[in-house]
């Protein structure tokens, strides 16, 4: 496995691969890694001729300099995790490197980023599309591997991939969770020891939920979650949201859709961890 910084030299590197026909999968990463990422890791390996692991805080991204600056750096575990993993590049460039002169591009997809994470961290979305189409300017690969867990998110760079007509295939990958249930994060290392049992409730209520579904209205099961995270000690709601899986909108009855998602973001203490689970 090879460390790379710059991207003339990854360039160098993936067009010899490329002259080979090699197939070429790139996983982007803000490090921290943790199962859930290697599982994409290793998915990408077993999918492609070479796998590209980016590692990279983005700082555009973050509407909140405080998360920024706590936001965990870890690059050394970080590489030992990928080469375990079967990992043929680590792409981890400095700010400077991607962000040489200010970005100043805007992308907006709505109404797809103008809902849930779209309304509570403005600006967001734009930094996520900001980087992620820097990255596969970079690399050009052939697939791209991205987590449901940032349900929202993998929407977003599908229909960004679709507008700007990029020839690349968008992998979305399952949840990864502990054995408790709860959601793997690169945050989770926030958490103290109470918080982390507190932050058990999120996909308790999300799991309750999937069964009393079955039974109830749409409007029935938004409550039972939400009553069931504001009874839970040290926890703070900020959204939970009942969405067709495709465009993000509300729905109001579960025949509105064929692909039905709930998508919930909670504070744990100053932690903000978010999770998802699938109706139908």
């Amino acid at each position: 496995m090879k460390i790379v910084h710059t991207i003339k030299d990854l360039q160098v590197l993936l067009s010899k691969l490329k002259i080979q026909g090699k197939k070429v999968g790139l996983v982007p990463t803000m490090g921290a890694l943790h199962a859930g990422h290697a599982s994409l890791v290793k998915r990408c390996v077993a999918e492609n001729d070479a796998a590209v692991v980016s590692v990279f805080v983005n700082p555009t991204q973050f509407n909140d300099k405080n998360d920024l600056e706590k936001y965990p750096r870890t690059l050394d575990a970080d590489c030992l995790l990928l080469e375990s993993c079967g990992a043929m590049y680590v792409f981890a460039p400095s700010v400077r490197e991607m962000y040489p002169e200010e970005d100043m591009r805007t992308f907006s997809y709505p109404p797809l980023d103008t809902v849930m994470e779209g309304i509570y961290r403005p600006g967001h979305f734009n930094g996520v599309c900001q980087i992620v189409s820097k990255l596969f300017n970079a690399v050009q690969p052939d697939r791209a591997y991205f987590g449901e867990k940032d349900f929202q998110q993998l929407a977003i760079i599908r229909e960004m991939v679709r507008q700007i007509k990029y020839p690349i295939e968008i992998v979305g990958c399952p949840i990864v969770r502990e054995a408790d249930g709860l959601a793997l994060s690169s945050r989770n290392a926030r958490l103290s020891f109470e918080e982390r049992k507190n932050a058990l409730k999120i996909s308790q209520a999300l799991f309750e939920s999937r069964t009393f579904a079955t039974l109830h209205t749409v409007s029935e099961t938004q409550k039972l979650v939400e009553g069931a995270i504001a009874d839970a000690p040290g926890l703070r709601l900020e959204y939970f949201e009942i969405v067709d899986g495709n465009t993000l909108q509300n729905i109001a009855d579960w025949t509105m859709s064929g692909y039905v998602v709930g998508c919930i973001t909670v504070f744990c203490g100053e932690v903000r961890l978010i999770d998802n689970v699938r109706y139908k």
